[in-house]
């Protein structure tokens, strides 16, 4: 990427990167009430990371490759958060289940 690119699109990727790594952060920590909401941000900040790199891609800022490689490294973390949060709530409504039974 040249110079006003880097600094224009290439810096906000970099800057959803670096959130998404602070929310995953915060997920890991936070009681199990929060989680869920925090890996939603997650999933918002992946939906970006997607579109900013398809706009770089056919704007021909980075190679085909390049664009393979990092699409589907996003999908992969889309699917790693998806799942943690579809556990997370399987494992939040069975208790509420078995508190309703109680």
């Amino acid at each position: 990427m040249t110079r006003t690119e880097r600094f224009g699109l290439g810096s906000r990727i970099d800057h959803s990167l670096l959130e998404l790594l602070e929310f995953l952060r915060k997920a890991m920590y936070a009681p199990i009430t929060r989680k869920v909401a925090l890996l939603e941000g997650a999933s918002e900040i992946i939906d970006s990371l997607r579109f900013f790199t398809q706009l770089a891609w056919e704007a021909h800022l980075i190679a085909h490759n390049q664009f393979s490689v990092f699409g589907s490294d996003i999908e992969e973390l889309g699917k790693i958060i998806g799942g943690w949060k579809k556990g997370l709530i399987s494992k939040t409504s069975a208790s509420r289940a078995e508190e309703r039974r109680e």
